[in-house]
């Protein structure tokens, strides 16, 4: 018979259970008093191990299954005609390319960086602060005395909007400055040396298309579909932006104009002649089938009239077609009006524009072209 102490109680034996120590410094429910509150202590549930891994692994094997079977399949399609004789005709109408639209190139860069330095943003603010309907028309014109690529017009377009242009008129702006200033002109007129009516309607047809694609904006156009831009802070010196200017636009445009001669002369070996000629004798499927080459190729507005030179089995409306196109329309333009102004915004812009772009290259090409 167990014997207790007077005044006292008996306790049962404490359970071998761990207590979770208080962390300093933390206050007790108690009003200071101990908290003698137990925490069982919880083992940790297993870590899943990733499943994504298997997917990952055999996405990557049937990505390589398919990149492998297309370089078979092109080498068994390309080995037949790939003969001494192709070589050098495509060695020659790439250098031929090359050659003619590089001192074009960096004098039209130059000048870009020269006029982006010595000419203040606030006289673009200045020189379009117009009414919208007004001030779309006048962005047109003075887009003409911007030379540069097509990819430089769109962060110049957004610098207008976070100043207060108007947005037609900035966009207007956007599609006019690659295309018709005063280089792309010169370069269209020494690859088309015997066809004046070239520029003229490469001009018309180009700043038709920027006109109409401002105003059906300012009257369609939803204002929650277009991200305007923060305003941008203060730039560098002067030097430094002239410097940064050419670096940038000299590597763009010189990359490309690499990537759309070597394009066009694959073109000029690899298609079949019986194709093109069956094609370019449909005028229709000619327009489109260069409309669409020019989206494709991405070529800077400063060589491109090099390259539709070099198509010589189409007619001169479809080639007209595929300048007013280009500068315009084409994945790295979309790629940049997507990241500026929005995806909603760069799905409708660029459908609007595509459609006019064909269509007024198509209506000035058979009004001004033989």
């Amino acid at each position: 018979m167990s014997q207790t102490h007077e005044g006292s109680e008996a306790e049962p034996c404490p359970s071998p259970v761990r207590r979770i120590p208080r962390p300093a410094g933390r206050a007790s429910r108690n009003d200071g008093r101990e908290d003698d509150h137990v925490h069982p202590v919880e083992a940790p549930a297993p870590r899943a191990r990733p499943a994504d891994h298997v997917t990952q692994g055999s996405d990557a094997m049937w990505l390589f299954v398919a990149i492998l079977s297309v370089l078979v399949l092109s080498r068994i399609w390309l080995a037949p005609r790939v003969t001494g004789a192709a070589l050098e005709t495509w060695a020659t109408v790439f250098v031929a390319i090359c050659v003619q639209a590089l001192p074009f190139l960096v004098f039209g860069v130059t000048l870009a960086a020269a006029i982006t330095v010595l000419v203040p943003s606030s006289a673009w603010t200045r020189l379009l602060s117009l009414r919208p309907a007004a001030a779309v028309p006048v962005a047109g014109l003075a887009a003409a005395v911007l030379p540069g690529c097509e990819c430089a017009s769109v962060p110049v377009a957004g610098g207008l909007m976070a100043r207060g242009v108007a947005p037609p008129a900035a966009l207007t702006f956007l599609l006019a400055a690659p295309a018709i200033n005063p280089i792309v002109l010169v370069s269209t007129a020494i690859a088309f040396p015997n066809e004046p009516r070239m520029v003229v309607g490469r001009f018309a047809a180009s700043l038709a298309v920027a006109v109409l694609a401002g105003w059906i904006w300012m009257r369609f156009g939803r204002a929650d579909l277009l991200r305007i831009p923060s305003r941008p802070p203060a730039g560098a010196g002067r030097w430094d932006t002239f410097r940064k200017s050419m670096r940038h636009d000299v590597m763009h445009a010189g990359g490309f104009l690499i990537v759309g001669a070597a394009m066009a002369a694959t073109i000029n070996v690899l298609v079949p002649a019986s194709w093109t000629q069956s094609v370019a004798g449909i005028p229709w499927l000619a327009i489109l089938v260069l409309a669409l080459l020019a989206v494709l190729m991405s070529i800077c507005s400063e060589a491109d009239a090099f390259v539709a030179a070099s198509l010589t089995q189409f007619s001169p409306t479809a080639k007209l077609v595929f300048l007013v196109v280009g500068p315009m329309v084409d994945l790295k333009l979309i790629a940049l009006q997507a990241g500026i102004f929005g995806r909603r915004f760069a799905i409708r812009f660029v459908s609007l524009t595509f459609v006019l772009a064909v269509g007024v290259g198509t209506l000035v090409g058979g009004v001004v072209l033989p």
